[in-house]
């Protein structure tokens, strides 16, 4: 697996409104997360690495938002906001995007966030740079879905094409598919988006099959089985993401980090760890360097245990932006635990770890017909290999 990537500048966007992003109580979707994650990065000292900088930013306006919704939509975001009403229509007032006062200034600076940090990166003011409050992917062009009304990941890409990038690759580990984002960008072959997820026959938004491949095998989907652990996950994830990226060799990586694939989720049924996630954190940020000459836009993503999860897994990620991951078995500080006992009422992790073991059993070991994960594997394989000049069966 190699060590970490040398990381010459790492940039954070934060604003402490980005917790007004809050579907309210009893919503899975709780901003708590990003509040705990911020602050355990703070206590472990992540944030105060000389290579590493905290900036706010402004929040996206309309003509940003145009990049990817429709101008009908933004009015419905902003209007419902103002008034607490729903817009069914649009997907605002559903179960799963219930409507707040604020939403639209709240999703337009979770934007904004995002787009400040591909801008980072694409001006070469920083190397890397990271908004772990974004990661919005399921919203459409017309309508909120899955808990995103702004589509922040698609938001910044498409700012990023207006500025002139001929090439770029965009991998979603959460355990949901990218389908908003997929969405976006799937006739457009300058965007290669790769999801690895939960398979849809068993998991919402119920897309993301293998057979949706975009312009000329520019959409990738990995369809993993329920129960998928770190063996199998890491497995899936070498077999085709390295490969694709090299071929594809995007001049810019965005990477969405759902840390929702976790044994511990209440939404969902794969079985990662918290080291399993933070292998494949090191693994992208890998992978920057050698296909995309270090240019890295990170954001967040789902991640629906708050306390036991999300927090680490992304102070994880950001360790190892930052080029210094924090070692497996460094204890979780005092204060931050104390810190979460008040503000989550609940116990937090002793440690960084979940102990679990990250070796990968990679797709030179051999295909296995009878291995569910293989089989899904070797599908993917099968539908977008051939078009980026891969051979479905050997190459690695």
């Amino acid at each position: 697996m190699g060590g970490s990537a040398v990381s010459r500048s790492l940039r954070v966007l934060w604003d402490d409104k980005l917790i007004s992003y809050d579907f309210g109580p009893g919503h899975p979707l709780k901003p708590v997360r990003v509040e705990l994650t911020m602050a355990l990065a703070r206590e472990l000292g992540v944030l105060d690495l000389p290579n590493v900088d905290v900036q706010g930013f402004q929040a996206a306006d309309d003509d940003l938002l145009r990049l990817i919704h429709d101008p009908g939509y933004i009015e419905s975001v902003r209007r419902a906001g103002d008034t607490g009403g729903p817009d069914l229509s649009c997907g605002l007032g559903t179960p799963d995007n219930p409507v707040f006062l604020g939403m639209h200034d709240a999703s337009a600076l979770v934007a904004g966030a995002s787009v400040a940090a591909a801008e980072a990166v694409w001006t070469g003011e920083v190397e890397h740079a990271a908004n772990v409050a974004g990661g919005l992917h399921h919203a459409m062009r017309g309508a909120a879905a899955g808990f995103c009304v702004y589509n922040d990941p698609a938001i910044a890409i498409a700012w990023l094409l207006e500025r002139g990038a001929r090439k770029i690759a965009y991998v979603d580990v959460d355990v949901h598919h990218g389908d908003g984002v997929q969405a976006a960008f799937y006739d457009d072959p300058r965007v290669l988006t790769i999801s690895l997820h939960e398979t849809p026959r068993t998991l919402f938004p119920g897309t993301g099959f293998p057979q949706e491949t975009g312009a000329a095998g520019t959409a990738v989907n990995v369809a993993l089985p329920p129960g998928c652990d770190d063996e199998g996950w890491l497995r899936a994830f070498h077999a085709v993401v390295p490969p694709l990226l090299r071929a594809f060799q995007p001049e810019l990586l965005v990477t969405q980090h759902g840390c929702d694939s976790h044994a511990l989720d209440p939404l969902a049924h794969l079985m990662l760890s918290v080291d399993g996630q933070r292998t494949a954190y090191a693994a992208l940020h890998r992978l920057a360097h050698e296909t995309a000459g270090g240019r890295w836009v990170l954001t967040g993503g789902g991640g629906y245990e708050l306390v036991q999860v999300v927090p680490r897994a992304w102070t994880h990620l950001l360790a190892e932006a930052a080029g210094r991951p924090i070692p497996p078995t460094t204890p979780t500080p005092d204060a931050w635990r104390e810190f979460v006992l008040r503000r989550a009422d609940e116990t937090a992790p002793l440690l960084m770890t979940d102990g679990a073991n990250t070796e990968v059993r990679t797709w030179e070991t051999g295909y296995d017909p009878a291995s569910p994960l293989d089989q899904a594997v070797l599908a993917t394989r099968r539908a977008v290999f051939p078009d980026h000049g891969l051979d479905p069966l050997t190459d690695a």
